[in-house]
């Protein structure tokens, strides 16, 4: 039997995120996003050496930050420049729970121009979130004509 050359349940690209406190943010990404873990790898103290969790059918690895392997937490870099793209059934809802487990808002839920109701979530590590429903097809076209009305 041949096997693939993609991990299984993986997608050929998948993120891999340093967190402070690795096992209390596989508990928020459950409670507020329904994530289910598929397995975590423990360092002899008790840490985090490598976890998976799937959010929506999509991997998510994680590990405890390590400064010696160069991988630091928003939390203690001070930022993160990136933001994870997540598609639900219901925006509303999904966005509610975010909150209710302890995200903190950073743009309320509106119905885009792009077609998309969405919201913008920091969860309790440093990393955002961009919740949202697709409501309507609208081509690049149509996106860009809408877009510079509202910009100008």
């Amino acid at each position: 039997m041949e096997t693939s050359h993609v991990y299984p349940g993986a997608h050929t690209l998948n993120a891999y995120i340093a967190i402070k406190d690795c096992h209390k943010a596989i508990e928020f990404y459950k409670k507020a996003f329904g994530a289910i873990e598929k397995g975590i790898l423990l360092h002899p103290d008790g840490k985090v050496a490598h976890a998976e969790i799937t959010i929506e059918g999509s991997l998510l690895m994680l590990s405890e930050e390590n400064s010696d392997w160069g991988n630091l937490s928003p939390k203690t870099i001070g930022g993160n420049p990136l933001t994870f793209g997540l598609y639900v059934k219901d925006v509303d809802a999904v966005f509610q729970k975010a909150v209710d487990a302890g995200a903190s808002v950073k743009m309320p839920l509106k119905d885009e121009f792009y077609g998309d109701r969405t919201g913008q979530v920091e969860d309790p590590f440093g990393y955002k979130w961009m919740i949202a429903t697709h409501k309507e097809y609208v081509s690049f076209e149509e996106m860009q004509k809408k877009f510079d009305e509202m910009v100008q």
